[in-house]
């Protein structure tokens, strides 16, 4: 199996949806009042169209409180400072987060909400994992859902990296960071076109689930283009039960390998490479031509998307199909 583990992101430009609503185009100035004094204007609203509605935001966040990977894994590549997040199970090259520098407000899934509520933010970001707890956090400060979208997964991933941009003052930096990830994407496409077929699956405690089009790994195949080795994979969120005998019938000419336990640290069962070795997939092409790409977990299951997650993860096809 190809261990294929990550480096660091594009695609062509979304609409952004953070619109500026005051004082037009141009910058406000400092006025003098009868007394002489020098007043400064005042800050400029954004109104962020997200998954579940429109956020105004008071100018540029200072404290913000994120329950969302993918845009801690932006956010850090940008360099805009965070205060707070669930400190849990975090990725390597995310790790000074889990510190004493940064507040621990729970889990993605169960906020801290008192601990929330103490640290007074002036932006808080859901996802995928904790956008039900959307409307509760937003009682407490203002809040945004940048939850992406799985059958059009580069276009939200573009979208969510562009608000960030806008929101912070980063345009320019997520504009070089979108360009440097669309010129790998359109590398990708070029070899994943020609790969044949494949697909895509995940072991978790000695079982395997397959994923395939419209799936939260089927960009895979919708965008890049890779060829489903089987169209009618149910698009569920921990994919499709599967066997053994499913994988030789389905006989794809690359098999793609996530090992969930490895991603959440679970121990005590069989990991990908153990849980495939066997003498019925031994016979499938895909093994036998050693063309199993065993997918970084932590970008691919953790975090899903961001900046740098992304790079890693288009980098990963490239490399494993090369």
């Amino acid at each position: 199996m190809k261990n294929i583990m990550g480096r660091s992101v594009a695609l062509p430009a979304a609409v952004i949806t953070a619109a500026l609503v005051l004082a037009g185009c141009g910058t406000a100035a400092s006025s003098t009042d009868a007394t002489g004094e020098t007043s400064e204007p005042a800050a400029a609203e954004l109104t962020i169209e997200h998954a579940q509605g429109e956020t105004i935001l008071e100018g540029v966040p200072e404290t913000v409180i994120t329950f969302d990977m993918a845009s801690l894994d932006t956010l850090d590549t940008l360099g805009v400072p965070v205060a707070g997040l669930p400190q849990d199970n975090l990725p390597d090259y995310l790790e000074k987060y889990s510190g004493a520098d940064y507040q621990n407000m729970g889990t993605l899934f169960e906020p801290d909400y008192e601990a929330v509520n103490a640290a007074e933010p002036d932006l808080i970001i859901v996802a995928n994992r904790s956008s039900e707890a959307y409307a509760e956090l937003s009682k407490i400060a203002p809040t945004i859902d940048l939850t992406l979208d799985w059958e059009d997964y580069l276009g939200s991933f573009t979208q969510n990296v562009e608000t960030l941009g806008e929101v912070f003052d980063k345009t320019a930096e997520t504009d070089a960071a979108l360009e440097e990830v669309s010129a790998k994407i359109g590398e990708a496409q070029s070899v994943a076109g020609e790969a044949g077929t494949g697909l895509i699956v995940m072991t978790s405690a000695g079982e395997i689930t397959a994923y395939g089009p419209g799936s939260r790994f089927g960009w895979l195949h919708d965008e890049l283009g890779l060829e489903p080795a089987v169209a009618d994979v149910e698009a569920e969120t921990h994919g499709d039960p599967v066997s053994n005998e499913f994988l030789l019938e389905t006989n794809p000419d690359w098999l793609f390998v996530i090992d969930r336990d490895a991603a959440v640290g679970e121990s005590g069962s069989a990991n990908a490479q153990e849980v495939l070795d066997n003498e019925v997939v031994a016979k499938s092409t895909a093994w036998s031509e050693d063309q199993v790409v065993c997918l970084d977990p932590v970008p691919w299951y953790i975090v899903m998307s961001g900046l740098t997650a992304v790079n890693d993860m288009v980098d990963s096809v490239i490399d494993g199909l090369s």
